[in-house]
């Protein structure tokens, strides 16, 4: 594997940690007994809501769909008690899935795929909120050229995540070899990452929307501008297990229209995005919050299509270090029952025509 690629994880690591998510949350065993109302109707009034449990990665605008169903009170509309948790590890959201800890989640979609490979057959990809990469590189004013990288810091989220591999290509890019020339330093978050870059603890940052926006505002300019680049990866998704589809279908049916909804609200209703976007960054500069939407709103699905060029992306990038990735096909990762299902039911054409 090419210094600075993306980490593999070890899947006994990740089953251990999912055991000892299983063995010691009460959430998980408050839960799983509600999976055989999956047989009945799918209640609306909110006495009677199912209750879900959702895992979202990032604090960025692909993955904020659920804040957006939260304050636009979608949930109880489609009969959901839907508690949302927020995980920026990777491996500990992929391990929270496996356990049961959480049923439904938007993430990135490398720490899964690689888990998948090595034999966690049980999760699979339901919907697509981005097939593109996103982010840019934010560097100080100093430097001003892809070699005045050489030697410094640059911030990622964390090894193995969609900020990690596209400073990885990125760099490929330009020249440069990661670990080499330059050091990732993992930073958490973004948020964190925004916070480590103005403080000078870092050179330079692998950020998307709305933390580069913010940095742009701080003064630090992007030495790569990835929308331009377009590289094609499914950078977040929705993800589940196949047991739960079998146990709970119409759940996982309704969430999905709730994001669906959801989806519609970020793409036509911009003073909404803006105020919760505001409210769970803390970010109160409206030049910022606009500069943020107009850039990454372009890539992100109205339909939450999954696109093969995407998948076949990160299948090539975990090959580097699993070689059984190469005998993966894209389509066995994927079930796209909701996603037609709301298509050929005429519901998407509905939502959109509103």
């Amino acid at each position: 594997m090419p210094t600075g690629g993306v980490e593999a994880f070890d899947l006994t690591i990740m089953m251990e940690g999912a055991e000892m998510i299983r063995r010691n949350s009460k959430l998980f065993w408050s839960v799983a007994p509600l999976a055989l109302l999956a047989i009945l109707p799918a209640p609306r009034s909110a006495s009677a809501a199912d209750k879900l449990v959702g895992i979202h990665a990032a604090r960025v605008m692909s993955q904020s769909l659920p804040w957006i169903a939260r304050e636009a009170g979608l949930f109880p509309k489609y009969g959901l008690d839907f508690e949302l948790k927020y995980i920026a590890s990777s491996s500990m959201v992929t391990a929270a899935m496996l356990s049961g800890e959480a049923e439904v989640g938007l993430v990135g979609s490398v720490g899964i795929i690689q888990v998948v490979v090595k034999g966690a057959t049980d999760l699979v990809f339901i919907g697509g909120v981005k097939n593109v990469l996103t982010h840019s590189i934010l560097a100080k004013p100093e430097i001003k050229w892809p070699e005045d990288l050489k030697g410094k810091k640059v911030g990622i989220t964390r090894r193995g995540s969609n900020t990690h591999y596209f400073a990885v290509q990125a760099a490929r890019k330009l020249g440069l070899d990661p670990g080499r020339d330059f050091t990732f330093i993992q930073t958490g978050g973004e948020p964190e990452m925004f916070t480590a870059l103005v403080s000078g603890a870092i050179d330079a940052a692998a950020m998307t929307a709305p933390m580069d926006a913010r940095a742009i505002s701080q003064g630090f300019h992007y030495l790569v501008y990835g929308p331009d680049l377009r590289i094609p990866y499914l950078a977040t998704a929705f993800v589940t297990r196949r047991s739960v589809i079998a146990s709970r279908p119409q759940v996982v049916a309704q969430f999905m229209r709730t994001m669906a909804e959801a989806a519609k609200l970020i793409h036509t209703d911009r003073e909404l995005t803006y105020r919760v976007l505001a409210k769970e960054l803390r970010l109160d500069d409206r030049k910022v919050l606009e500069a943020a939407y107009n850039s990454e709103i372009k890539a992100l699905e109205q339909r939450f299509e999954i696109k093969r060029e995407g998948l076949e992306a990160v299948l090539e990038e975990v090959a580097q270090t699993d070689p059984k990735a190469k005998s993966v096909k894209p389509q066995d990762l994927v079930d796209r029952r909701f996603v037609d299902e709301m298509e050929k039911s005429g519901f998407f054409d509905r939502l959109w025509a509103k």
